[in-house]
């Protein structure tokens, strides 16, 4: 899968994942190879990205949106 971490000011993560746990609005919730698609908003709170290599990677954002589709996660951040 691709992730992608946007900021209004920059890109601060750009590559290929094996699974994404975000802070959603409802409740956090993880993201894994094939997953239906969505758009969820998101609360402040940790993105906790794991990559092809088991590396573990938390980035804190702000609140803001995410869109999965065809393998593929957006995530628009407010702020990090």
């Amino acid at each position: 899968m691709q992730l992608e971490i946007i900021t209004p000011d920059k890109k601060v993560y750009s590559g290929d994942v094996e699974a994404v746990k975000l802070p959603g609005a409802e409740g956090s919730f993880g993201i894994l190879k094939n997953h239906a698609p969505i758009i969820a908003t998101l609360k402040r709170g940790t993105v906790k990205i794991t990559d092809v290599k088991k590396h573990v990677e938390n980035i804190e954002i702000n609140g803001g949106v995410v869109e999965v589709l065809n393998n593929k996660i957006v995530v628009l951040a407010e702020s990090i």
